[in-house]
């Protein structure tokens, strides 16, 4: 579970989720203007808003969660400036 201080920025335009971690960690340099190895959570949605994944770096190397939600979609908040900044909760 990520700490009280974690910045967890997500993309606001869907993605193909088929990339990986590194096309992921590409997406996080080129699009968010981010590094993708300072233990920020960024997260990533798939166009029909029912998938999700969250990529971030540990202490030693890049780790990706996927979750998908087979009955239900995620429900997003409003976009500001091309980028959502989700708190912990």
């Amino acid at each position: 579970m990520p700490s009280h201080t974690v910045r967890i920025p997500a993309a606001t335009q869907p993605v193909d989720l088929r990339k990986g971690h590194d096309g992921l960690a590409g997406l996080v340099q080129s699009f968010l203007r981010e590094d993708p190895f300072t233990g920020t959570m960024f997260l990533f949605r798939a166009k029909g808003a029912d998938r999700l994944k969250i990529l971030f770096c540990d202490a030693s190397r890049l780790v990706m969660a996927y979750k998908w939600l087979e009955e239900s979609t995620f429900t997003w908040p409003a976009v500001r400036d091309g980028v959502m900044t989700l708190n912990r909760a």
